[in-house]
């Protein structure tokens, strides 16, 4: 993996080919989230949405403990009031990011997965842990609540009885207890992990691009609506794709019994 590098601090960002990494590097402090660190992730996201090569993401921790354990409470402790709310509405703000990136995302949970963390997860398509992985919303127990989306996308991905219960109870559920909720679409070995996400990624890669991208736009933007309008924005999506250079390939590659070959365009 080396097509491209750029080392940010906090936040390590790489190429390779059409799937892209983004490494929470803050290993001595479990990864967990400062200021500093929110704003160079906001900045790769950025970056990452209007790259039209990127056509997959995946997430991860630096080292072997920790995915993030949430926000630096270190630093939390120095803030004023004022400082927290501009806190919170950074972290929701860069997490709602995430959520919207057009490619598919993929966290690879590598270690713990507490408050923040856990909902920068939550945020992406897919999850997969590593067998020893840890995972929380752990908020209430710190004497707050999560707030960058915790409340709201982990009772629509388990349902809301079930998210309660880990919500109010701040309880920690190991990786096996999290995929028989649903929560994680896998688990693996530590040396697996990585290898498990990138062959999700080229599964999804070896589609067209852009019917990729609206079919995920249909599906998150339909389930936040009543079914009929769901439609409505299922056939806004397709009707993006009719015109594609992509849609034609795919049918002159049928007809040729060949492998298409998808430009994104």
């Amino acid at each position: 993996m080396s097509n491209e590098v750029a080392a940010k601090a906090n936040v390590l960002f790489e190429k390779e080919g059409h799937l892209a990494f983004v490494t929470l590097n803050r290993p001595d402090a479990l990864n967990c989230f400062d200021y500093d660190m929110l704003v160079q992730l906001e900045s790769t996201l950025e970056q990452i949405r209007f790259d039209r090569e990127i056509r997959a993401v995946i997430f991860t921790g630096a080292g072997e403990k920790s995915f993030s354990t949430g926000a630096d409470l270190k630093e939390r402790r120095t803030m004023s009031e004022a400082q927290v709310r501009r806190f919170i509405y950074k972290i929701r703000s860069v997490f709602d990011m995430v959520e919207e990136l057009p490619q598919p995302t993929i966290a690879a949970v590598n270690g713990f997965c507490f408050g923040g963390g856990f909902e920068m997860a939550l945020a992406c398509d897919f999850r997969y842990a590593v067998d020893s992985a840890k995972l929380g919303m752990t908020e209430v127990s710190w004497a707050i609540i999560p707030g960058a989306g915790g409340t709201q996308r982990l009772p629509r991905l388990i349902g809301k009885g079930k998210a309660k219960e880990l919500i109010l109870t701040a309880r920690k559920i190991d990786a096996i207890t999290a995929e028989q909720l649903g929560i994680l679409n896998g688990i693996t070995t530590r040396e697996e992990l990585l290898p498990k996400c990138r062959e999700l990624a080229e599964e999804i890669m070896q589609n067209g691009p852009l019917a990729v991208i609206q079919a995920k736009y249909a599906i998150n933007y339909g389930m936040e609506v009543d079914i009929k309008t769901g439609m409505k924005i299922e056939t806004k999506a397709y009707e993006v794709i009719i015109p594609t250079k992509d849609r034609i390939e795919a049918l002159n590659a049928f007809s040729e019994k060949r492998k298409p070959e998808f430009k994104g365009e």
